[in-house]
């Protein structure tokens, strides 16, 4: 087997936990030196391949490669930059082969969700045509958790676990508030068309919580809703309303819509907390506070879960060894055997049956009356938040993260314009 070197890149929005699955890659990679040369890792993500930007991982110690499993954040640099369909810009694709082909590169690892997915079986699939093979090796990340095939995605038990935490948290204070001041509380999260994020919300139930949650599965009722709201405060003085920002109407426009595009023509979201809140206030009269998780709930490392901390090293240690097995065009997933104890095992997946498939929430988890999660659905997120996998901190009482030094090789192409 010829020796080649290895691309490594994240993409979109990065997790708590993403920098565990690079540390999985790296590390085996470089216990596995007779057979892959350097990792480059592209700065920012797949710009870093198309504009000849590549990070020499070689450059950074063991310790500090070691160090990603504890710092959140993506530590080469993501982008939201999807590439065209073959058809409409093959010059993307032929660009990624020319400088892969030009560092001796024969492994591709694109660490992202589904659109990371699509990227990485074209690549694949042209490499071979170009007469350049690349072994393009796909590893799931997403905090939305709305990949197909695999059991859950790596930055998903992590962001559940922040949620369902604060959410506790926020509800008890409410509760303590309730009888003059705040009786709603709105959170809303993450999660466009899937409402995984939102459901981890619901688990406060279990602890006694009045809480309701907005699915973008299940289309939005105003009336029905207020009507509930209306319920949950008479009954228990307060209540804590869980909303995913994907959340719509019955015409399936978002509650939040801007009428905006984002870089993947996404439709663009102002906050639906507040629309929320506003709709409580104008139909009830009720004091409420909102907040919104944004960026703190994936970028939360100092409360992740063990479980995908683990999940997130494995899948990125297994691309590895599968790509040195000959796979092609595959990712690795997490297979669960059971929840209670919770076991896993790595399985893998065909790019072509994942490419551009959004998994949304299972018509089982979510109760009749469309605002709550079933007991199905708790015995599949537990496992998920479990164990926690604290960061050291240090004398000042701030977590230690690294920060890597990121040198860039030199380039060998002339500069190539996006």
């Amino acid at each position: 087997m010829t020796k080649k070197n290895a691309f490594y890149a994240q993409s979109g929005g990065v997790t708590s936990v993403i920098n565990a699955s690079a540390c999985g890659v790296i590390e085996t990679c470089r216990k596995n030196s007779d057979r892959i040369g350097t990792v480059y890792a592209g700065r920012n993500g797949i710009i870093g391949a198309l504009c000849e930007e590549l990070i020499d991982t070689a450059r950074e110690s063991d310790a500090d490669i070691s160090a990603l499993k504890n710092t959140p954040s993506g530590a080469f640099g993501s982008c939201r930059f999807k590439l065209k369909s073959l058809e409409e810009n093959r010059r993307e694709y032929e660009r990624l082969i020319e400088v892969f082909k030009a560092h001796d590169i024969g492994y591709f690892f694109y660490n992202g969700g589904g659109d990371s997915a699509d990227t990485c079986y074209k690549v694949s699939q042209l490499s071979e045509t170009m007469g350049f093979p690349v072994q393009a090796i796909h590893i799931p990340k997403t905090v939305d958790n709305d990949l197909p095939i695999t059991d859950n995605c790596p930055g998903f038990g992590s962001v559940a676990k922040y949620i369902a935490v604060s959410a506790l948290e926020a509800s008890f204070d409410v509760s303590s508030m309730a009888k003059t001041s705040t009786k709603v509380f709105i959170l809303e999260v993450m999660g466009r068309h899937a409402g995984w994020i939102a459901a981890a919300g619901g688990l406060i139930e279990d602890y006694d919580i009045p809480v309701l949650v907005l699915f973008p599965e299940v289309d939005f009722d105003h009336d029905k809703f207020i009507a509930a709201v209306q319920r949950k405060v008479e009954t228990n003085g307060y209540c804590t309303i869980v909303v995913s920002e994907g959340a719509r109407n019955a015409d399936g426009t978002f509650l939040a819509e801007q009428g905006t595009r984002d870089a993947f023509g996404h439709a663009q979201l102002g906050g639906v907390a507040p629309v929320v809140a506003n709709m409580v206030k104008d139909a009830l009269g009720y004091k409420y506070h909102w907040a919104v998780a944004d960026y703190l709930q994936r970028a939360a490392r100092h409360i992740a879960s063990a479980s995908d901390l683990e999940q997130a090293y494995a899948l990125g240690q297994a691309g590895v060894e599968m790509a040195l097995a000959g796979k092609n065009a595959i990712m690795p997933t997490v297979e669960r055997v059971s929840s209670n104890p919770y076991e896993w095992r790595i399985g893998s997946a065909e790019l072509a049956d994942v490419a551009n498939v959004e998994k949304p929430m299972p018509s089982d988890f979510i109760t009749d009356d469309g605002f709550g999660i079933t007991a199905r659905c708790k015995e599949y997120l537990y496992p998920l938040i479990q164990g926690e996998a604290y960061p050291e901190y240090d004398e000042n009482g701030m977590p230690r993260y690294v920060v890597l030094k990121n040198e860039l090789i030199d380039k060998k192409l002339e500069d190539f314009e996006l």
